[in-house]
């Protein structure tokens, strides 16, 4: 295998391991830009994953499976925004004891019902989404360049896949060309200009949640239906984490979102490359060294050592309506 074919590899694995990432990190600059901080983003996925792969194995239906998976989701995100848009609670507060939920809830119930350890039994071909070979890939795989990367890092991918690059446009067009947009973007630094104008804040608050919740949805179904076959005991394994110190980094743009989840992506797969591999002039590393890469950067980013990230204004900070 030349250095091409490596990088081509390497490059499919980013794709494919980038897509949680995207979704998750998507549905925390909704809510977020709406003056919500969602720390149970983990949760949410967590939750997704296990309702999307019990859905599937019970149906055999992949797409019965991704409403299940979004309907939980949207369920805790419910459950966010009572605690902290209707009872003014602590936000922070509010994510983390989701995440706990999920975790605990996805342990025992899968346990509970399928006896495996609180995983679910594996998925057949049919109750997954399957790779989607794009038209062209047989006439241009043996274009040098073009081919391989079409084929292998373009083409080859399930539809949550795609759905997941289409997001990001459609995210930018939703918040920056829209009126729901500018008022949710606005809702994130003036609550108190929103409410003047007439408007709800209290109703776009958790418009903006709800839509973090469909999108986690999309997350968690990802991780259970179609990167695996079933679900694994806490398989989000602090990705919904990483994704929000992408948001961070990029600032709370969709495209630098996009860019940052892809680089989280391409570590993680790097990683996967590396194990039992050796580095000239200096032998075989230790896979863990690069497995620690992308939550090493993780916490360089939430603990702000690479630039500044500033969040909206309004962000974490319940608001109470002048009489």
């Amino acid at each position: 295998m030349d250095y091409f074919d490596i990088l081509v590899s390497i490059l499919g694995s980013t794709v494919r391991l980038s897509i949680p990432l995207i979704f998750t990190a998507l549905a925390g600059l909704f809510s977020e830009r709406a003056g919500i901080f969602d720390i149970g983003l983990e949760g949410k996925m967590l939750a997704a994953a296990f309702a999307a792969a019990t859905a599937a194995y019970m149906t055999g239906s992949p797409w019965l499976g991704l409403a299940s998976g979004i309907g939980v989701s949207l369920a805790f995100s419910l459950v966010h925004g009572f605690a902290s848009i209707t009872n003014r609670g602590n936000q922070i507060v509010s994510g983390v004891a989701i995440n706990f939920a999920a975790a605990g809830l996805t342990a025992v119930l899968g346990h509970a019902w399928f006896r495996q350890g609180g995983r679910t039994p594996g998925l057949t071909a049919d109750a997954r989404f399957s790779p989607i070979t794009l038209p062209g890939v047989d006439l241009i795989r043996d274009v040098p360049i073009i081919g391989p990367l079409y084929a292998n890092v373009i083409s080859g991918n399930n539809l949550l896949t795609y759905l997941a690059f289409l997001a990001v446009p459609i995210s930018w067009w939703v918040l920056y060309r829209t009126r729901f947009g500018l008022r949710l973007r606005a809702v994130g630094e003036n609550p108190g200009a929103v409410d003047t104008a007439g408007i709800s804040v209290t109703w776009l608050r958790y418009r903006a949640v709800l839509v973090a919740g469909f999108l986690c949805g999309f997350s968690g179904t990802y991780l259970a239906i179609a990167q695996s076959a079933a679900f694994i005991n806490n398989m989000s394994a602090g990705k919904g984490y990483i994704a929000l110190a992408a948001l961070i980094f990029a600032k709370w743009r969709p495209v630098p979102v996009l860019l940052a989840c892809l680089l989280f992506g391409f570590l993680d797969a790097l990683a996967n490359f590396m194990q039992g591999k050796s580095v000239p002039g200096i032998g075989e590393v230790p896979v863990q060294i690069f497995q620690a890469l992308p939550y090493i950067l993780t916490c360089i980013l939430l603990a702000g050592l690479i630039g500044s990230a500033n969040p909206p204004k309004a962000g974490g900070v319940p608001y109470v309506k002048e009489r």
